[in-house]
């Protein structure tokens, strides 16, 4: 995959680079991550899971039952690592040359 991530898959991956969660859990940590700005809904959560489980990105982990519900677990993949990693490098490479023409402006503006 060479194309920018959109920011829930980036948020999600993120959210299992640490280890597996569940569904919810998954939830919590884009939250947590994104400061509130990223709400994932369950559905658009366990769609988008299922087509990173396509991608082999992201693997079930494992199921638990809890109150008698159903709790399944996912896990980042090692591609899904490796395609992390390489969108963390492409993000910090744009905000260093973002802010480096920031800092440029600043001071054209100062000198004016």
């Amino acid at each position: 995959m060479s194309t920018a991530l959109q920011e829930p898959t980036f948020l999600i991956l993120s959210a299992l680079a640490e280890g597996p969660l569940h569904g919810y859990g998954v939830i919590q940590e884009v939250d947590a991550l994104s400061d509130g700005r990223v709400i994932l809904r369950p559905g658009t959560l366990y769609g988008a899971l299922d087509r990173l489980v396509d991608q082999q990105l992201v693997a079930a982990a494992g199921e638990e039952v809890v109150d008698g519900r159903l709790r399944r677990y996912y896990r980042l993949t090692d591609s899904g690592a490796q395609l992390l990693d390489a969108e963390v490098q492409r993000m910090t490479s744009n905000a260093r040359a973002a802010a480096a023409r920031l800092r440029r402006r600043a001071k054209g503006t100062a000198a004016a």
